[in-house]
């Protein structure tokens, strides 16, 4: 079971593949709702070196900051491998 964790925005890496899909509109609309709502999903990252690398919840990270916060409500996930 994923235990959720509050996570320093400042630790988490976005891979620059990732970035590029990155829609500033939906960024905008995920922030007004945070505002009413408080972070209702938590975002997904995976531990590298002594921060943390994002595998889902780019628009939701991106929200986040754009409010200003220092933290984000989040899940640490293993990294699958092949």
């Amino acid at each position: 079971m994923l235990k959720m964790q509050t996570l320093e925005i400042a630790k988490i890496r976005v891979p620059v593949k990732r970035m590029k899909t990155l829609d500033s509109d939906k960024v905008d609309e995920i922030a007004v709702s945070m505002l009413d709502d408080g972070q209702t999903t938590p975002i997904q990252v995976r531990v590298d070196g002594d921060g943390f690398v994002l595998v889902d919840g780019l628009h939701r990270l991106e929200a986040k900051k754009t409010l200003g916060a220092a933290t984000i409500e989040g899940y640490l996930v293993q990294v699958r491998r092949h």
